[in-house]
């Protein structure tokens, strides 16, 4: 099977059960959000030296690639079967990793800003990919039906990133950046 199918050349891609869209569609850029987000998971993952996030975050690519499937696949599909749909236990899931890794956090006593480690940096980038993935989505389900479990989910990694990025920067032993407002 070759790499390139010359089908996207006119600037459409098609969606699992066949349905061609506009690769600007709203549902490609819901998916494509979650790709990217997926790709900065795996920079955050090649440079973490933290087991107890490695430990939370590694799966999570797998999850993202569920999905941009469950993204892909419109809601009544013949084609439903054959993927694995975010469900409810994807959320409980990432809120177990939430309270396990806040556990072992400060509690916080001001804004944060992004910043301290590079570990600590980039995943607040991928804290910010994740928000944007999360408006990609409803601004989908606005037009669409969606899976309300893909909403839910990307709330609560973008959470579980914020509580990863905090403890990356207390392993380093280097302090949240706070926040300090302009005083004029």
């Amino acid at each position: 099977m070759k790499l390139y199918t010359r089908t996207g050349d006119d600037g459409t891609t098609g969606l699992f059960g066949g349905d061609r869209v506009s690769k600007d569609d709203l549902r490609i850029e819901a998916y494509g959000a979650v790709d990217e987000l997926n790709a900065q998971l795996g920079m955050v993952l090649v440079v973490c030296d933290v087991p107890l996030l490695t430990e939370h975050l590694s799966p999570l690519q797998s999850r993202l690639f569920d999905l941009g499937a469950d993204l892909a696949t419109p809601c009544g599909s013949g084609h439903e079967d054959k993927i694995n749909r975010i469900v409810e236990h994807n959320v409980t899931v990432l809120e177990e990793a939430i309270d396990v890794i806040e556990s072992r956090n400060e509690p916080i006593k001001t804004f944060v800003m992004p910043g301290g480690t590079e570990l600590a940096s980039r995943i607040h980038v991928a804290r910010c990919t994740c928000r944007r993935a999360e408006r990609a989505i409803v601004r989908l389900a606005h037009r669409d039906t969606v899976n309300i479990h893909t909403v839910e989910f990307v709330n609560r990694m973008s959470d579980l990133l914020f509580a990863a990025s905090r403890l990356a920067n207390r392993e380093a032993g280097v302090p949240d950046v706070p926040w300090i407002p302009h005083r004029p």
